[in-house]
């Protein structure tokens, strides 16, 4: 009998407890995949509102606890409009409420000079004109959610819009979204003279991450950001989910060791004779603590594959719900599957380990007389 064979016919022997011991690995595994995609949605989003206007960085309210929280003022605004190296300083105003079936739709108050500066994909119509106050322009993800049509009014916030025109973005929560004029979100908002954050395009020429630094010395109650490592600076949710996902990676290591290692101390236990015969034919420890160690490695690939497949099926099953299509799309990213693999082995690996030494200790003629 060939050595991949003897792992099969093993794994299969006692197939109630090699089912159960699969099965509470892969929720591990469902888990930490689950959890990995929706972090990667959530961080293509940031990445997505960084780059909004073609912009380097973001000015906030250094130490916000969200994103939404900044309040940067049209005096600071203007100062770092004036910073040299500066070409483009925009400030927005994001104004989160809900609007059709979708409770985290966010309103964008921007001046349309500025907008039309660096415009979004228009999909159809125009940007609102300079001067107007009751000018909307919808992103494809509300406007199909509403039914909304290009001319057609809209009313947020007790606040009556025209439609004039859509547009088209990568970031789910921008294209579920919408921009107006700047005044308009101000008073809805009742934040008169303030915007979320500035949003920094350097001249060219100049070093984007020196302008950065500059401004944060003029101001030291501001700060900038300009990628998703950053981001935690003016919002902790990122730094929240990160730490989840590593919690939960650990206990699937820590919890699915204990399944694996429980599994093979029983199987391990009931093969002692074998393993007796195997050691006097001529097989060597080396290679008995091989086959153990193998076969908790198959248990926990499977394990990672159904545990894989079942991840992603969750987090789809999460998107069906409304108030969650508005707030992010899950990233499949290979960091994801591989970190499930990655977990899998090292449970398989630290939970055998054990169990294969206990297999080789005692010597041909103590495992033979076992019984």
């Amino acid at each position: 009998m060939s050595f991949v064979s003897l792992v099969f016919r093993n794994l299969f022997r006692q197939r109630m407890r090699t089912f159960l011991t699969v099965v509470g690995i892969s929720v591990g595994i469902t888990i930490v995949v689950a959890l990995g995609a929706i972090t990667g949605g959530v961080r293509e989003t940031v990445g997505g509102w960084l780059r909004v206007g073609g912009a380097d960085f973001v000015v906030a309210r250094k130490g916000s606890a969200d994103f939404s929280f900044s309040t940067v003022s049209e005096t600071e605004w203007a100062q770092v409009a004036a910073m040299d190296g500066v070409e483009r300083a925009t400030g927005i105003l994001m104004r989160v409420t809900r609007h059709g079936s979708n409770p985290y739709f966010v309103l964008m108050g921007i001046r349309p000079a500025q907008l039309a500066q660096a415009p979004p994909e228009l999909i159809s119509g125009r940007l609102p004109a300079p001067g107007s106050k009751d000018e909307i322009l919808l992103g494809s993800g509300a406007a199909a959610d509403t039914g909304s049509a290009q001319g057609s009014h809209v009313t947020i916030d007790g606040e009556r819009f025209l439609i004039t025109g859509f547009y088209r973005s990568d970031d789910v929560i921008s294209d579920s979204g919408a921009y107006a004029p700047l005044e308009a979100v101000q008073e809805i908002a009742r934040t008169p003279g303030v915007v979320t954050a500035v949003y920094v395009a350097a001249a060219g020429g100049t070093d984007p991450g020196a302008l950065a630094l500059a401004i944060e010395d003029a101001m030291p109650t501001l700060t900038t950001v300009a990628s998703v490592d950053e981001w935690g600076k003016v919002d902790q949710g990122i730094r929240i989910m990160d730490a989840m996902n590593l919690a939960v990676s650990t206990l699937a290591v820590v919890l699915g060791a204990i399944a694996v290692m429980n599994t093979m101390i029983m199987a391990v236990f009931e093969r002692t004779r074998e393993f007796g015969i195997l050691r006097a034919v001529g097989w060597r420890g080396s290679r008995i603590m091989r086959l153990v160690l193998t076969e908790a490695l198959l248990l926990c690939l499977v394990a990672a594959f159904i545990g894989t497949a079942l991840g992603v099926l969750a987090t789809r099953g999460v998107m069906l719900i409304e108030a969650v299509q508005g707030l992010l799309e899950p990233t499949y990213s290979l960091d994801v599957f591989l970190r499930a693999v990655l977990i899998a082995s090292a449970v398989g690996v630290v939970g055998a380990l054990y169990p294969a030494y206990r297999a080789v200790r005692p010597s041909p003629m103590e495992a033979l007389r076992h019984e």
